[in-house]
Order: C-alpha cells, then sequence, then structure tokens
C-alpha cells in the first residue's frame, strides 16, 4: 500500500498537469489517511471544481481555509466556489478575508479580482487585479483585467494605457482590441485602422481574430463616418464561428411560449416577500436600461446593485431544475408551485451585504423581464421599470454589441434576422405582461426620455416611489462603477445622437424591416 508521502506526490503530479480525474481518484486513496491535512483538501477543491462538481468542492475548500486561514490562496479558492454557486455575500466575506492576507502571488490576486468584479465591488477589483499586474507585468490578462476594472470606475486614461501594454505583450489578445476602440470616439487623426486590418489580414482562419478585431473595425469605422465599411466589418465579425455557436431561434420561440403558458390570467393578490426594497430594470439589451439605472441610482436613497444574476439562479435552485441553462423548459415548468415568500426572500438575502447600504437598490438585468410573472409573485411590492426603444435601433443595436458568446441569452445576437425575430418574441412577451401584470411594469420609451428628461425623471421617481432630488437629472456626475457595454457612454450628459442611428445603415438593413414587419412588430420608417 502507498504511503500518504507517494500519494501525496503523485496527487501534486496529477494536480499540476491537470489531470482532474486521476487526481480525483488518488485523492480518493489518500483522504481516508490524511482526511485533516488543508493542502490534500485544498487540492482535492480545486480538482472538484475543474471537474464542476461544485458541492463537493465548496465542502474541501472551505476545510481547507478552516484548517490553514493563513493561506490567501485558499481562502480565495474557497470565494471562487461560492461565487459560482451565487452565495455572493460569502463569497464577499471570503474575498475579504484573502486580500486581508496580504497575498503575494498574481493568481491569487486575479481570482480575487475576477470574484470582486463578480460582485460590482470594482475599486477593489482594481485594486487586486494592479497588484497582480505588479507581481507579473508581462502577463497580458492581468493587465486586461485591469483595464476593465478601470472602465468600470471611469479611469478611462488608465484603462487605455493598461490596453495599449497588454497588446504590445500580445498581439493577438483579441478581446483588448475591441476594448480599446469602444473606450472612445476614434477620429482620422488617431485610430487603430492600420494594426487591426493588418492583424484581421494576418489571422485569417483564426475565429476569435476574425470575431473581435473585425467588430473593433466596424466600430471605428462607424465613428470616422464609413458605414458601408462599417456593416462590412460588423457582418464579418459576427459570422465568424456561428455555426459552431448552434443557436436556433426555435428555442427562444419554445421558452417565451412557456413562459406565457405558465402565467395565463391576471395575477391575483400575490403573497410573496412583502420588501419594497428593490427596483427591477429590463427591457431587450441596450434600449437605454443603463441610462435609467444612472438616472434612478443617483437619487440618494438608491444604491445600484449592477446586472445581477441572483433572481434566475435563486428560481433555478428553488425549482429543482438541473438542467444546464439558467432558464428552459425545464425550469420554467417546475416553478408553478414555488414558495413564492422564499423565493422572494431568498433572493433578497442573496444581495447582501451590498444592498443594505440604502433603503432601496436597483437589479438592472435586462433579461429579467423572462422573469417578470416571478418577480411579481415573489416580490409583489418591487418596481419593475421596461425600457422601450426604436425596434431598428434596438435590433442594429443589439447586432452591433459583442456580448457573451458562451452565455445561452445573447446567442440571437450574432445573425441580424435572428435578432429581429427574438425582438419580436420580447415584443409579444411585453404585451402579455401588459395584461397579466396590470399596472405592476412601467414601460419608458428611450426617446421620449432623450427628448424631455425631466418629465420622465419625475414620471419614474414617481413611480419608484421617490421623492424628487435634483442629482437624478446629473447622472453623468454619478461617480458609481459601470460594468455593461454603456460604461463610457453614461458618464456624457444625455445626447440624441443613439436615436435613429440606423438611418445611417438604412440600404443594409432592409431584410430585418421585412422580419419585423412579418412579425406585426410597429416601427417609424
Amino acid at each position: 500500500m502507498a504511503e500518504p508521502a507517494q500519494l501525496f506526490a503523485q496527487l501534486v503530479d496529477a494536480f499540476n498537469r491537470r489531470q482532474w480525474q486521476q487526481a480525483r481518484a488518488i485523492s480518493g486513496r489518500l483522504l481516508p489517511l490524511v482526511p485533516n491535512d488543508p493542502n490534500v483538501c485544498y487540492i482535492t477543491g480545486v480538482t472538484f471544481l475543474e471537474l464542476e462538481e461544485l458541492p463537493l468542492a465548496l465542502g474541501f475548500l472551505h476545510k481547507a481555509a478552516d484548517l490553514a486561514p493563513e493561506r490567501a490562496d485558499y481562502a480565495a479558492q474557497f470565494a471562487k466556489a461560492l461565487t459560482m454557486v451565487r452565495r455572493s455575500r460569502e463569497a464577499l466575506q471570503a474575498a475579504d478575508k484573502a486580500m486581508a492576507l496580504r497575498p503575494s502571488d498574481p493568481f491569487t490576486l486575479d481570482t480575487l479580482g475576477v470574484i470582486y468584479t463578480q460582485a460590482h465591488m470594482h475599486e477593489r477589483a482594481a485594486a487586486a487585479f494592479r497588484g497582480a499586474v505588479s507581481l507579473m507585468p508581462q502577463h497580458a490578462p492581468y493587465r486586461f483585467n485591469l483595464a476593465t476594472a478601470l472602465v468600470a470606475i471611469g479611469d478611462l486614461s488608465a484603462a487605455e494605457e493598461a490596453l495599449e501594454s497588454c497588446i504590445a505583450i500580445d498581439p493577438t489578445f483579441w478581446g483588448a482590441h475591441l476594448t480599446l476602440a469602444q473606450l472612445r470616439r476614434q477620429t482620422r487623426e488617431s485610430n487603430h485602422i492600420p494594426r487591426l486590418e493588418e492583424l484581421a489580414d494576418a489571422h485569417p482562419t483564426d475565429v476569435n481574430a476574425q470575431t473581435f478585431i473585425n467588430m473593433a473595425l466596424a466600430k471605428e469605422h462607424e465613428d470616422l463616418g464609413d458605414y458601408p465599411a462599417a456593416f462590412e466589418r460588423l457582418g464579418k465579425g459576427k459570422s465568424a464561428g456561428k455555426e459552431a455557436r448552434g443557436y436556433a431561434i426555435r428555442t427562444d420561440e419554445a421558452l417565451f411560449d412557456a413562459i406565457t403558458r405558465q402565467f395565463p390570467e391576471p395575477l391575483a393578490a400575490a403573497s410573496g416577500d412583502p420588501s419594497h426594497e428593490p427596483i427591477f430594470i429590463i427591457g431587450m439589451p441596450r434600449s437605454g436600461t443603463t441610462l435609467v439605472e444612472r438616472i434612478v441610482s443617483s437619487h440618494p436613497d438608491v444604491y445600484s446593485a449592477g446586472e445581477l444574476q441572483n433572481f434566475g439562479a435563486i428560481l433555478k435552485r428553488l425549482s429543482g431544475s438541473t438542467t444546464f441553462p439558467m432558464i428552459d423548459l425545464d425550469t420554467i415548468a417546475r416553478t408553478g408551485n414555488l414558495d413564492w415568500v422564499k423565493l422572494g426572500s431568498d433572493y433578497l438575502a442573496s444581495t447582501r451585504p451590498a444592498t443594505a447600504q440604502r433603503p432601496r437598490f436597483i437589479d438592472k438585468l435586462p433579461h429579467n423581464f423572462l422573469y417578470a410573472g416571478h418577480i411579481a409573485h415573489a416580490l409583489p411590492n418591487a418596481r419593475i421599470i421596461c425600457l422601450r426603444r426604436d425596434p431598428i435601433d434596438t435590433c442594429l443595436s443589439n447586432f452591433r454589441q459583442l456580448f457573451s458568446q458562451l452565455s445561452p441569452l445573447y446567442g440571437y445576437s450574432f445573425d441580424l434576422l435572428d435578432t429581429g425575430r427574438y425582438f419580436a418574441l420580447f415584443d409579444r412577451l411585453m404585451a402579455h405582461w401588459r395584461r397579466v401584470l396590470p399596472g405592476r411594469i412601467l414601460e419608458v420609451e428611450y426617446e421620449s426620455l432623450v427628448d424631455a428628461q425631466e418629465e420622465h425623471t419625475r414620471r419614474l421617481l414617481d413611480f419608484c416611489g421617490l421623492p424628487w432630488d435634483e442629482r437624478c437629472l446629473q447622472f453623468e456626475k454619478n461617480d458609481a462603477p459601470v460594468n455593461t457595454a454603456s460604461a463610457v457612454q453614461v458618464r456624457a450628459p444625455m445626447y440624441r445622437t443613439a436615436i435613429r442611428r440606423w438611418k445611417k445603415y438604412e440600404d443594409q438593413l432592409s431584410p430585418l424591416f421585412e422580419v419585423l414587419e412579418q412579425a406585426g412588430v410597429g416601427f417609424e420608417r
């Protein structure tokens, strides 16, 4: 029989070679011999984390952190596991404990930066990423992560410097090129087009290169007013790797139909958690949700928690569904007899401690429009605001944006016509919510808000039960972090240049017009 020391050496070797199944087998033999060895518990926990066996990972990493409270890396991995199971409050506490131990390795600092980013603690994230960069200055991903945190807190000049450093270290770090293009308006005198064109030509078969570089070129050509070139690059960027994604609009059609069937009649008296704290801002992505978030969160009684995944994650857990997507047919089918009070109270608890700072808080996940019926049941006193924007502008803006390529929520956005079809699904679902949730959702037109800012700001605050505050008219002075695609735009005063932007691409958009017209979506030509 192998000695513990021999088994431990084998475990470390398998761990270092990332042979997770082998590491799992060895730890199964070693743990009965040394059940309280923090190093064995840690390696076992990380192994289960890599194998996505989260309950086991959580248990072993918790034990490792308890057995070796002086190890920042153990606390950081425990925090990561907590984040992955959406236990945000405990994850933040574990991350703070790890940072207090003054970690001296860049990997742990980078891990903590990611955890803080997911908790919308961007100042703390930037501090962690700065530490990682100082310890390993030639590692491009650390530079990029620092840049994203700096964008979130509004330090755009430092973000630009970090991105250029990232690219200098690794010109094939494709995401840095797109983020850099989006950081400011490019000009004839100062842009990155020659460098981007050279990279696109040099990597014709690299899907990531073609995606990110063409999207960056589309943004920069648009800034320079060359709209045909911008649209051509946009099409190339979005179509790269489309087949491998395997998206089919019929999957979303079935999901929207299932949601509609789950709430067939007007909502009777709800029995959920009575809290008045939450303000949900929903709508199609790129429809003005971040603008409304900044306006309302400029009120001293309101804290913005950002785009939380919490409601959907808790609904998934309470439903008992074990399928992979956060929301799918199986999840919806299991939500008919939920404990609405528990759903509401568990959601509120999951947002702590951040949301305990002020009387009200904003959850600005646009796709929460899928959960409007569940939110109305679980949180009967929550306010729900839905942004509506010109359908063509909304579709074009979604097509112009590179969302998470791994999230099933944005599969539609890689094809212009699928984007139009998805908008039609959203439009029909909102009409359904209007019927079965009368008075629960305030629908705000983006264009009307831009044209009559004070009138609609008063309407928003009144709907939320908030007293008038002049600071809401100066949302651009709101220094709270922003971690969305609109992070740069919302730091400027109200502007009208995004209204009817589609006119610049009118010749290229005629197929989209046909899709929307056939679906019965009204829009002004």
